[in-house]
């Protein structure tokens, strides 16, 4: 069911100055920012071999990346795994009994179709299904 690790998401307070650690210490160009408003955060991606580092910083004070951010600090928030087709690995998610956060698929940044899955069923990890068309 998985591919590849699509991305690794990283919540972060200010966007702007954690893209300079990343792409003037690290040498990473980011791929453009987006705002995805559904999910309260604008987004940077960091494309880094076949695989992308996420930067996400909440636009609100209510959204889940601030309010992960006031628990846990800045840092690892999700990893995100690459499936050909979403609601297929959803189903097959929940068959096999790990709790979803998201029954249906929702809008990601650049278009993809994600959906979470509960830490509580994945020993306290977030994990994302991402499916890219």
């Amino acid at each position: 069911m998985v591919k590849k690790v699509d991305h690794i998401g990283i919540a972060v307070k200010n966007l702007d100055e954690t893209l300079k650690f990343y792409e003037e210490i690290l040498g990473l160009k980011a791929a453009g920012k987006e705002v995805v408003d559904e999910q309260k955060v604008t987004v940077a991606f960091l494309p880094i071999g076949d695989t992308e580092v996420e930067l996400l910083e909440s636009t609100t004070e209510d959204g889940a990346i601030a309010k992960f951010i006031a628990k846990n600090g800045e840092g690892v928030q999700h990893i995100a795994y690459k499936v050909d087709n979403i609601e297929e690995a959803i189903a097959e998610m929940k068959k096999k009994g790990i709790r979803m956060i998201d029954e249906k698929p929702r809008y990601g940044a650049g278009g993809a179709k994600i959906a979470f899955c509960h830490p509580k069923s994945t020993y306290g990890v977030l994990l994302e299904l991402c499916q890219r068309d």
